[in-house]
């Protein structure tokens, strides 16, 4: 399993902005490989809330194809230069490759 979390800290009181997009429908949902896609959120402080975006996928290389797709590539094509809204305060990108998986007793049933 291939694991992409983005976290996005934005300015207090717009993370269901960041929700939404992330929700949506979208070519992302019907690519071969993807297991799910997981949107939380934390409050950091008064001024700053963090939403986390993890999007599991079967391989390292069910995600690359995501990445070389028509889809994902028309998608960067249609933002390039744009700037990010003003409520975003910084974006990181992080990828892992599990390495072991415990289920707990509620997968068990």
């Amino acid at each position: 399993m291939f694991i992409q979390l983005r976290k996005i800290v934005v300015v207090t009181g717009n993370a269901d902005q960041v929700v939404a997009r992330f929700s949506k429908e979208s070519p992302l949902n019907s690519m071969e490989g993807l297991i799910d896609k997981t949107v939380m959120v934390s409050k950091l402080s008064r001024e700053e809330e963090e939403v986390v975006v993890m999007i599991r996928w079967e391989s390292r290389d069910a995600w690359k194809n995501w990445e070389k797709s028509d889809a994902h590539l028309q998608g960067h094509r249609e933002k390039k230069g744009q700037e990010p809204p003003a409520y975003v305060i910084s974006t990181k990108v992080s990828m892992y490759e599990v390495q072991s998986v415990t289920q707990g007793k509620a997968f068990s049933n």
